[in-house]
């Protein structure tokens, strides 16, 4: 088609909101004159994305107690949206990630002749295999990150492209340390930990008094080494008061954003399960994995697991590369432990570091296309069909 269409699109959190950003990039370079609105965040918005509500509306942490505090807020939003939607019937909806909230929205969409596309497989592959017969009433077509899910897809009657992984393409295979060090004022000899407790305020509130009980372990073993954490804008006054009452408030230094740079600059991250680690897998750099959650979610998504891994390295690789400290094992003497761990590795075993740099290397390679085009040409024939 020539005209430019009207997306429709939700992107939920922080790392919804940069996958969202980086395919409205492709879009646009498809169709200039692309109108696009819905939910969205600030890598959106600078893409010319209209959001009617912030992204941040949406996030939420395990689905228990923290989703029921704030059920009949989503709901209203969801609710509003679909009337809105069906309303101005967009060209086409994608929902990116937030599968909870989006593929609830997409079957009711779709049943109404708005063509739908989801961005991001929900990992059927890891836990809750129940969505499959969710997505195939949901999407029309499904974009995926990881190699293997579309042949999954198709086994269930899904349609679905593989795109790869955009981070993949924006975060550089040999990653510019010197650079990251210079524009934070490191030095070159500086040993830095990177700290990542999470986008989420309720992650913050699980996970962030563990990691810095953990980081001010690690201060008394290595007293010399810099701390540094990028925040999301709007928790940043919630972890500086968690780092202050974990006695690091003249130890660690709190950025607003910025996580790349960060990791780019890190000999080694303490960083929450999510998205973040795989990008940390891109940057090379070496992680312990942790996370906590409210006990009944941890007790549901138990029973939901399919597989052994709950990071992303370590389940794309097939193998715990990196360490996982996972609920009532994410203690902070076990948090620093393994950090110091990596930091040892760094100046006594070389090779360890190299092997796993190696790993990721190839992880890398593997997740690296042009996945702007790719996810906008698969958009364009979707379009096209209605």
């Amino acid at each position: 088609m020539d005209a430019a269409p009207t997306i429709a699109m939700v992107a939920g959190e922080t790392s919804g909101d940069l996958l969202a950003g980086l395919l409205l990039d492709g879009m646009h370079a498809k169709w200039p004159g692309l109108a696009s609105r819905g939910i969205g965040g600030p890598q959106m918005a600078r893409r010319g994305f209209e959001a009617w509500w912030p992204s941040d509306r949406l996030a939420v942490h395990g689905y228990s107690m923290e989703v029921l505090r704030r059920l009949r807020e989503l709901l209203r939003i969801r609710k509003n949206l679909r009337h809105r939607l069906l309303t101005e019937r967009p060209d086409v909806f994608i929902g990116v990630d937030a599968p909870d909230f989006n593929l609830g929205l997409e079957a009711d969409l779709r049943a109404a002749g708005i063509k739908t596309v989801h961005f991001v497989c929900p990992s059927i592959w890891a836990w809750r295999a129940d969505r499959v017969e969710k997505i195939r009433r949901s999407a029309d077509h499904v974009l995926c990150i990881f190699p293997f899910e579309p042949e999954l897809l198709a086994s269930h009657g899904i349609a679905a492209t593989y795109v790869g992984h955009p981070l993949a393409s924006v975060i550089p295979m040999v990653p510019d340390r010197a650079a990251a060090r210079a524009q934070l004022q490191l030095q070159s000899d500086d040993e830095v930990l990177a700290i990542l407790p999470g986008s989420r305020s309720s992650e913050v509130q699980y996970i962030a008094p563990a990691f810095f009980q953990a980081a001010a372990l690690v201060h008394q073993a290595r007293p010399a080494i810099k701390m540094i954490v990028p925040a999301v804008p709007s928790l940043r006054d919630r972890i500086v008061q968690t780092a202050a009452a974990c006695g690091l408030g003249d130890v660690v230094r709190v950025l607003t954003g910025q996580s790349h740079t960060v990791l780019a600059a890190c000999d080694a991250t303490l960083i929450a399960s999510g998205t973040a680690t795989l990008e940390a897998a891109l940057f090379k750099r070496p992680m312990v994995i942790g996370y906590h959650m409210h006990p009944i979610s941890w007790w549901l998504m138990r029973r939901k697991q399919l597989q052994p891994w709950v990071g992303l390295p370590n389940i794309l690789c097939c193998d715990f590369v990196v360490p996982e400290l996972i609920q009532d094992a994410a203690t902070p003497q076990a948090l620093a432990d393994a950090s110091l761990s990596w930091l040892d590795a760094r100046r006594h075993n070389p090779g360890k570091i190299e092997a796993l740099e190696q790993r990721f290397t190839a992880l890398h390679v593997s997740l690296q296309r042009n996945t702007s085009q790719l996810a906008a040409d698969a958009i364009q024939k979707i379009i096209a069909q209605a």
